[in-house]
């Protein structure tokens, strides 16, 4: 015994282990949860993101003249005209905008701007 073992401890070498075993499910075991998460991930995350482009969109195809609307910035105003691109919306008597399509977050029900 040295000065060192007081310090550390030291390592005795163990048995070798046995020859690791497949699990229950053998070497398919390894592919299920991957694929398990992969299921949960596109149910949870993609699906729902997919199902709420594809209302948005529909939203944009039905919009007209007139109607009342809300951007992503928060202004809120009447569709004056469609272009294939962008949306003129007017936001105050001879005030209007220029918005992208896009920019449009939501269609509000008639008569919510006269109420506000």
């Amino acid at each position: 015994m040295n000065l060192l073992d007081l310090l550390i401890a030291p390592a005795y070498a163990q048995a070798a282990a046995g020859a690791p075993s497949a699990g229950p499910l053998g070497s398919f075991g390894g592919l299920v949860l991957p694929l398990v998460l992969i299921a949960v991930m596109y149910f949870l995350i993609f699906r729902p993101q997919m199902k709420r482009a594809k209302e948005h969109r529909a939203m944009l195809e039905k919009l007209s003249k007139g109607d009342e609307v809300l951007t992503n910035g928060g202004i809120a105003g009447t569709v004056t005209n469609i272009g294939e691109n962008f949306i003129t919306v007017e936001i105050a008597p001879n005030v209007a905008i220029r918005v992208q399509r896009g920019a449009i977050a939501n269609v509000l029900p008639k008569g919510t701007l006269k109420s506000a």
